[in-house]
């Protein structure tokens, strides 16, 4: 009975049909996780003010944070510790606080034992401050100051600083503006002049009409720039005109600078509204803004923004590449042993090791085809690297190298799909080769291209090693595209989701501040690359509609 069941293959199928479902579980288990812990980040979390008497002390003292995370501490550590065996058996629940703070207490997270929490409460009015420096700091709002006076204090404290706040981010952002965008477009036009210069000076052709030339246009430059310096000084000036003051958990008084609040709110006292309103502002500014604090802290706009123009160079590379390489293998080649030797070397391809990849990338791109692009086209920068050192285009061409099997084999696979009636008909019909190739079978094979192109993107996307070769960073001070002529800077170093995740989860100095963001942007990378398959999935889905009739 067994046996026959057996033969009938029914086993085979709700084997596969479990091994389908386990891996899609999984799946969505692990998306779900990273889901639950990156996006709560974001939500205000209450904070507490405890009444904690630590071990060996008779006096309760006050800490103030957010519960992180809770366990339960082993028996055997519990007694290690100095407890009892009756308290090690009990179990001792302890808890993460978040106590920020850390120009104060030197740490971000402490650990309370429940025990010893005598009591716990969550007072309205404590305020958390998300500074540009040193974290969050908790606390209570006393006081605020204009150029060293006190304004207003207690109540009107709060008041006083909701306008006063509002004013500085303003300041704030106009300095950001010319710092980043205005003083930089004058350095590097400044750059590109001193350039210039030095290329007349290597070719013997820098006369004087030339060098008037050039100084005036660099007086002009540095008129701007001196100017912008005067107004980015009063600027500084007028920023600095206010601070609050703050007491701390023990009782401590500090005085903060507006300018170096970013963010301000009292969790307790918000409803679900305002927290929800707070929680996508937070949301917005993870993906809009730029990282602070060692990346541990503000946004990861400019990883996205590196991950997804280098994803669009390596598929505009890619593809043409890997649809002429199986165009000719299939179409042309004669179909030998060296033919099928290139098409096992193809396959093979694919599994070497992405790291390996890398070291070709930067042996190869940056030291032996930058140097010598440097050599022959930017000699007035030596000895100063510009595509002889990793940058956008060696990685993106490196991808490329590491997901053309990819295309090569899918494009493949589609040719061999298609009738060998309708190229005989074409043919007969008078079309050549080349007409028929291009008119007939390549539209129709353009979905399995777009296949191999959804694998490409997929693969290259989420890649880390040979990028961390050939030109991406832990911090990049501007994106490869920007208004500076001639706008795509396909030489600079970027910044990558793949490797933020590394980076942040495993070289950052503030491990716990930083685990929220490595599930944040784990989660963040793959809604990327979901984004950019389903607009392959788009284009090939209708590259198919359009060719169903020629394929009937």
């Amino acid at each position: 009975m067994i046996r026959q069941w057996f033969k009938t293959g029914a086993p085979w199928v709700w084997l596969n049909a479990a091994a389908v479902s386990l891996s899609l579980i999984m799946v969505f288990g692990l998306l779900i996780l990273i889901a639950i812990r990156g996006l709560g980040h974001f939500w205000p979390a209450p904070v507490a003010a405890f009444e904690y008497v630590e071990k060996g002390s008779d006096q309760a003292s006050t800490v103030i944070g957010e519960i992180v995370e809770s366990q339960v501490l082993k028996p055997e550590l519990a007694k290690a510790a100095g407890y009892t065996p009756e308290q090690a058996a009990a179990g001792l629940t302890q808890y993460l606080i978040k106590t920020g703070n850390r120009d104060i207490s030197g740490l971000d997270f402490r650990w309370l034992l429940g025990k010893d929490i005598k009591q716990t409460d969550y007072p309205k009015l404590l305020m958390v401050l998300e500074r540009r420096e040193w974290g969050n700091f908790y606390g209570y709002l006393e006081s605020i100051k204009q150029d060293g006076k006190i304004v207003a204090e207690g109540v009107d404290a709060w008041t006083a600083l909701t306008a006063r706040m509002e004013r500085t981010l303003e300041i704030f952002e106009q300095i950001k503006e010319i710092e980043k965008h205005d003083i930089g477009a004058i350095n590097y036009q400044l750059e590109r002049l001193r350039l210039k210069q030095r290329k007349f000076e290597l070719e013997d052709t820098l006369d004087a009409q030339a060098k008037q030339s050039i100084a005036v246009q660099t007086a002009a430059f540095e008129k701007k720039y001196q100017a912008l310096q005067s107004h980015l000084a009063e600027l500084n000036q007028q920023i600095k005109r206010d601070t609050l003051v703050a007491k701390a958990a023990n009782g401590q008084e500090v005085e903060i600078a507006l300018a170096k609040v970013v963010l301000y709110y009292r969790p307790n006292a918000m409803n679900v509204l305002q927290k929800t309103g707070h929680y996508f502002s937070k949301v917005w500014e993870f993906l809009s803004d730029d990282p602070r604090e060692a990346n541990t802290e503000g946004g990861v706009f400019p990883a996205i923004f590196g991950t997804v123009m280098m994803v669009m160079i390596m598929a505009v590379i890619v593809t043409p590449f890997g649809v002429v390489a199986a165009v000719y293998m299939r179409e042309y080649a004669k179909q030998g042993v060296m033919t099928r030797i290139i098409r096992i070397a193809v396959n093979n391809l694919a599994g070497v090791p992405s790291i390996v990849y890398g070291v070709f990338g930067l042996g190869f791109f940056v030291y032996i085809l930058g140097g010598n692009i440097d050599a022959l086209f930017f000699p007035e920068a030596l000895p100063a690297p510009t595509y002889g050192t990793p940058g956008m285009l060696w990685a993106s061409l490196t991808l490329a190298l590491l997901t053309l099997p990819v295309v090569i084999v899918s494009t493949e696979e589609g040719l061999s799909r298609i009738p060998k009636s309708i190229r005989e008909g074409s043919l007969a019909l008078g079309a050549t080769k080349a007409e028929t190739l291009w008119r007939t079978v390549l539209p129709m094979a353009s979905p399995a291209m777009m296949t191999g192109l959804i694998l490409a993107v997929a693969r290259a996307a989420g890649e880390v090693a040979p990028l961390m070769l050939v030109g991406v960073v832990k911090l990049a001070p501007t994106l490869p595209l920007d208004g500076n002529f001639p706008f795509i800077h396909l030489d600079r170093k970027f910044m990558h989701l793949g490797f933020h995740i590394y980076d942040v989860g495993f070289q950052s100095p503030n491990v716990e501040a930083a685990r929220p963001l490595v599930y944040a942007t784990a989660l963040l990378l793959v809604l990327v690359i979901i984004g950019l398959n389903l607009f392959a999935v788009g284009i090939r889905n209708h590259l198919r509609e359009k060719y169903r009739a020629l394929e009937n």
